[in-house]
């Protein structure tokens, strides 16, 4: 059997043990906290970021085609959603009803037997 003092050295050595899980456990906690708090606002940001750029979308930006070929010199690209009512999904805008020719014919076809 130890004396009074070895047992107060090592109960006083398991105690500080314990202090320094605790201190990182919540140093761990406090990082999770901090990236939780974060969230929201960069959620926020990219929200406001989607807004921003549909409102900027207008009827003279160039269609993206699957064919991406290259007009003819001179020639000027119409868009495909010019005039067409835009639904929102997710980042993505497609039209209502979509144009002749803003789809390849593969697309359009599945579209139409969806429809």
């Amino acid at each position: 059997m130890g004396s009074l003092i070895e047992e107060l050295e090592a109960r006083e050595a398991a105690a500080r043990v314990r202090v320094e899980e605790f201190s990182a456990e919540l140093a761990s906690v406090s990082a999770k906290l901090e990236l939780a708090r974060e969230r929201p606002e960069r959620l926020r940001i990219a929200r406001e970021t989607v807004a921003e750029v549909l409102a900027e979308m207008t009827s003279e930006m160039p269609a993206v085609t699957i064919n991406a070929g290259q007009p003819p010199a001179g020639e000027r690209v119409v868009s495909a959603y010019a005039g067409a009512e835009r639904q929102v999904i997710g980042a993505l805008t497609v039209p209502n009803d979509p144009v002749e020719g803003s789809l390849a014919d593969e697309v359009r076809k599945l579209v139409h037997v969806l429809a």
